[in-house]
């Protein structure tokens, strides 16, 4: 038998304890119940090894894309609540109550499909209004949302159980979008208690709305990002101690000198005036980490902070340590902690000239993933 592959040395390694921690403190700042977000392979930090996790830390609710996420949950064990938040399509209903997922209604032609087909299938959907307060992408405008409410709650085949919109502005504190979207989105509510009708289960705040705005924390909140420990924006203050989850490292794969004025990578659009020594790391934007680093971001090694030169390759690049020495299988932090220094995601966002959503959720499979604590 030939010996078994080993794992390879680029990985993503998760601490769940830190996930709990960031869990707990979100709690301890809004107290209420929490609808941990789990779409986009949980912001990168792996679907299914997060749920469960979530879960068993006795989240109230999880909140996924698409019904394809939700369905992985269910076959993977989870039991707990689930809203699919994004919208739907007709053919896809019965797999959401096959399933029992909650439903996000966002028109009244919408609630009729979930209508006809809990009907036909003799089993109630569970749904949640989808209000538009000004992000203009799904959901009934707050100010033509009377006839919208007034079916859903008069409705024989579905179970309201909440009532929400999504805050478009809200990474930014300074911001005067979010207080206009929160009194739209009472309005809206407002159409329930003239029915006289129980109100359902009100959501509005996500990560930049748990950071700043307490008028948005109402029955739910749906924390996304800053529960993997990470800050949505520049602009976003640090109002909760919350640690990032998520560390990416890979290993020294080579190590060579570079004669003075000899380029370095495709295009040839980087060179030393002096010889210098440069490392190749194995990882490049074929598992996601962006090109847009070409000889702008930085790596850490023996507890030193390098630069990323020439341009990032669909599977390495190099790094150019200078006078200094490496060798191969050291560690190389690309997010994450060494020798009291740290590159964070945010920062590595900055330097690509992205947000950090993207650098996480771009992280894919290619890389594996290991899981510490919890």
């Amino acid at each position: 038998m030939p010996p078994a592959v080993s794992e390879r040395p680029t990985r993503i390694t998760v601490d769940l304890d830190n996930l709990s921690h960031n869990l707990r403190a979100i709690r301890a700042h809004v107290g209420v119940p929490v609808m941990g977000i789990v779409k986009a392979n949980a912001y990168g930090h792996g679907l299914v090894p997060v749920a469960l996790h979530l879960q068993a830390q006795g989240v109230e609710q999880l909140g996924v894309a698409f019904v394809e996420e939700g369905i992985a949950l269910r076959r993977a064990g989870i039991t707990a609540p689930v809203l699919v938040l994004g919208g739907i399509f007709g053919p896809q209903v019965a797999q959401f109550i096959a399933h029992d997922l909650e439903i996000t209604v966002s028109s009244l032609d919408k609630l009729r499909q979930v209508e006809a087909a809990a009907e036909a299938m003799g089993r109630k959907a569970v749904i949640h209004l989808k209000i538009d307060t000004g992000m203009e992408r799904i959901g009934v405008h707050s100010y033509s949302s009377k006839s919208f409410v007034e079916a859903a709650v008069a409705s024989k085949w579905c179970v309201l159980k909440g009532i929400y919109s999504h805050l478009a502005c809200s990474d930014d504190p300074s911001s005067d979008m979010t207080g206009k979207q929160v009194e739209r989105f009472h309005d809206a509510c407002a159409h329930i208690e003239r029915l006289g009708a129980p109100m359902p289960l009100r959501h509005l705040a996500n990560s930049g709305g748990v950071l700043h705005f307490p008028q948005t924390w109402l029955d739910m909140v749906r924390p996304g990002i800053v529960l993997y420990g990470v800050l949505p924006d520049p602009a976003s203050q640090c109002t909760i101690d919350v640690k990032p989850a998520m560390s990416l490292r890979s290993q020294v794969v080579y190590f060579k000198v570079v004669k003075a004025g000899n380029p370095v990578s495709y295009g040839a659009t980087w060179r030393s005036d002096h010889d210098t020594r440069v490392v190749t790391v194995p990882i490049g934007y074929g598992d996601g980490f962006p090109r847009s680093l070409s000889s702008r971001g930085s790596v850490l090694i023996r507890g030193h902070r390098y630069p990323i030169v020439g341009r990032v390759c669909m599977d390495q690049f190099m790094v150019d340590i200078g006078g200094d020495s490496a060798f191969n299988e050291d560690d190389v932090v690309l997010i994450g902690e060494q020798g009291g220094d740290a590159i964070r995601a945010e920062d590595v966002a900055t330097l690509a000239g992205t947000i950090p959503y993207e650098i996480l959720v771009g992280l894919n499979d290619r890389i594996p993933r290991e899981y510490r604590g919890g």
